[in-house]
């Protein structure tokens, strides 16, 4: 019987996927669509499905969480509420005592109460790196 190593395929290096070169599959029209995170403003969960808003104002339907979507995502999503996770290069106003967020797509996206002060913070702290 042979051992577990020469059914490995020598020479074969794993590389592994990196969070900015992730791709999400999006079924649209009978086409795949690949979407890259930064073309996506926010995501609505719902259950175990998932509505994708892009910058150019298109909604994907995916069956997937929006837990496990996040993962594949870089670090500029924010998880802002159980239903949200928002990009956070597409906020374009704060409302609501910090509450409501406007993005970039003109969709507004609820903030919980607990997570307020903690996005407030990250977003005073993202709006500072891009005037620097």
């Amino acid at each position: 019987m042979k051992n577990f190593q020469s059914f490995t395929r020598s020479g074969q290096v794993d590389t592994p996927v990196t969070k900015t070169s992730a791709l999400i599959s999006v079924q649209s029209m009978g086409r795949t669509i690949f979407l890259t995170p930064d073309v996506i403003t926010f995501l609505e969960g719902e259950g175990n499905y998932t509505f994708i808003y892009t910058n150019n104002g298109k909604k994907y339907l995916v069956s997937k969480t929006l837990k496990s979507l996040s993962e594949h995502l870089n670090d500029n999503f924010i998880r802002v509420h159980k239903s949200y996770l928002v990009n956070s290069e597409y906020v374009v106003a704060r409302m609501d005592d910090d509450r409501l967020l406007k993005m970039a797509c003109g969709k507004e996206v609820m903030v919980s109460r607990r997570k307020t002060k903690e996005i407030a913070g990250i977003l005073d702290h993202h709006s500072l790196r891009i005037s620097a």
